[in-house]
């Protein structure tokens, strides 16, 4: 079940600093067990960066220790959406 769609943070044209910490802290705070991220590309591309790639990681291995488990990570772009998880990126 859904409990919130909520906003972590924002970024500029070409980056978002977002922090794993941040992410989890959140879902913890609402009392959440898993979690799916989605962000878009302004670029238009939905393909996923190495740094969207290794951000997920990262967030899935802090929430791992934390008991949250990470779902999914969809980026968004005017040519479509692309999951990480159905790629085998997580």
């Amino acid at each position: 079940m859904l409990i919130l769609d909520d906003l972590v943070g924002e970024g500029s044209i070409d980056e978002a600093a977002i922090h794993p910490r941040e992410v989890i802290r959140r879902a913890l705070d609402l009392g959440a067990t898993a979690i799916i991220l989605v962000h878009n590309h302004p670029s238009g591309s939905p393909q996923p960066s190495r740094a969207d790639i290794e951000i997920t990681n990262r967030i899935a291995e802090a929430g791992r220790l934390l008991g949250v488990s990470v779902h999914d990570h969809v980026v968004i772009g005017r040519e479509g959406h692309i999951s990480l998880r159905a790629k085998g990126l997580i």
